[in-house]
């Protein structure tokens, strides 16, 4: 795109921008709000708070077994019945992508959000899948919305949803930085000033409104962790081991989503689903929600191998089950769980024979690395980790290693099976 390209006028669409910034940012705010009060009360944990210092894992785990099972079937019967009603009676939804790259963008308001507060719901009932998707949408449907209002062009509306979605990301994430490189990256796929500019505005201001409600928080709090010359090596050598998993666990994800059901099976498949999940997590707390406890976790040095690698198991067949069933939701959170859960695994293996490094130190790096593979966003998710973690500068030549050896093997990986 050129500048030729933006024929309204700087005011209008300064005003489109700020107000998409708004709007996403109070979008993103309020989500994240009623998913932590409904998390509250379904496990009946931190009552008087809506934003406590009680984790979501600590809250599920003093739950009893009875109370998650019925949680569960409650969360299946939400998301089997609501994905059918919106599927039979709403307007059929268009997602960012397409809006994105269509020559007449429009996003059904009603059905949209509808389908970003079910998401939230689902998740704060313990579904396994991210809670990202709901606050892209939400921000991206405002700026459809103000888009029109403003009387902007098909190519500038095209922008404006783009960085609503990334300012929804930067809202309830607080990545300000990480929602604006993943307009450019993903979205948009370019890095011009026409673009740049809006993107940056729009995640920044979303970000800082979302403080309001959610406070200037990282999403990861990190104990001291050191790089370590056996840590360089790792990131260098196992970093194509995670564009392996990635591309397993993509494949997966895929084919689950494209077998979902769109009809009345909803009901039945998600009832049956997520009891199934409800009477794993009585023995499994850290299976529910979109794995962020088990990424802390690991991020903390206080998880087993043993521990992560069931926990990574039951993790991988419930979000397969799940998207199976038809739930819908985002990839981002379980992709960094996996990842961090894997390299906790593989750094025990690693410190046998170079002993020195803490596995919240691999953790971090495996997070990176997978969730660039996983989700195609190499720089997206290397600004997104050092933002939710606010870990060491230090920490960026180890990932750099990771994500680049980790995107080459997913990338041949998926060349080799387009010529089968």
């Amino acid at each position: 795109m050129n500048n030729s390209e933006i024929s309204s006028p700087l005011w209008r669409l300064t005003a489109a921008t700020l107000c998409t910034g708004v709007l996403a940012g109070l979008g993103g705010m309020m989500l994240a709000l009623i998913l932590h009060y409904i998390q509250h009360l379904a496990f009946g944990y931190s009552p008087d708070f809506i934003i406590s210092s009680e984790s979501f894992l600590q809250g599920v785990s003093e739950a009893t077994r009875s109370r998650r099972l019925i949680v569960l079937i409650i969360c299946g019967a939400v998301a089997g019945a609501g994905w059918w009603a919106l599927y039979r009676w709403g307007k059929p939804l268009v997602s960012i992508a397409a809006a994105v790259k269509s020559e007449s963008p429009r996003m059904p308001f009603v059905s949209t959000t509808i389908h970003a507060l079910l998401q939230i719901i689902t998740v704060a009932l313990g579904s396994p899948l991210g809670r990202e998707v709901a606050p892209r949408e939400i921000g991206a449907v405002s700026a459809n919305w103000l888009s029109l209002r403003f009387r902007l062009t098909a190519r500038e509306t095209q922008i404006m949803i783009a960085c609503g979605a990334g300012a929804g990301l930067a809202a309830v994430y607080n990545v300000p930085l990480g929602g604006a490189v993943f307009v450019l990256e993903v979205l948009l796929g370019a890095f011009r000033w026409p673009l740049l500019l809006p993107a940056i505005a729009t995640s920044s201001v979303a970000a800082l409104v979302a403080w309001i409600g959610l406070g200037n928080e990282s999403q990861y709090h990190l104990m001291q962790l050191n790089t370590t010359p056996a840590l360089l090596v790792w990131s260098a050598v196992m970093g194509p081991v995670f564009g392996v998993a990635a591309y397993g666990f993509t494949r997966m994800t895929n084919r689950a989503k494209a077998q979902a059901p769109r009809d009345a099976r909803l009901i039945i498949y998600n009832l049956l689903n997520f009891a199934f999940i409800g009477i794993l997590a009585g023995w499994l707390p850290q299976l529910l929600g979109n794995g962020k406890g088990p990424a802390q976790l690991s991020f903390d040095n206080q998880i087993t191998v043993a521990l992560a690698a069931t926990v990574l198991m039951g993790k991988l067949v419930i979000t397969w089950s799940t998207l199976r069933a038809g739930a819908q939701g985002g990839l981002l959170t379980p992709g960094l769980s996996n990842g961090a859960l894997l390299a906790c695994i593989l750094g025990a293996l690693w410190n046998i024979f170079w002993p020195g490094t803490s596995l919240g130190a691999f953790a971090i790096i495996g997070a990176a690395a997978f969730l660039a593979s996983s989700m195609k966003m190499p720089l997206t998710a290397i600004v997104l980790i050092m933002e939710f973690t606010r870990v060491d500068h230090d920490f960026l030549i180890p990932i750099l290693f990771a994500v680049s050896g980790s995107v080459a093997c997913f990338t041949l990986c998926s060349k080799i099976t387009d010529k089968k």
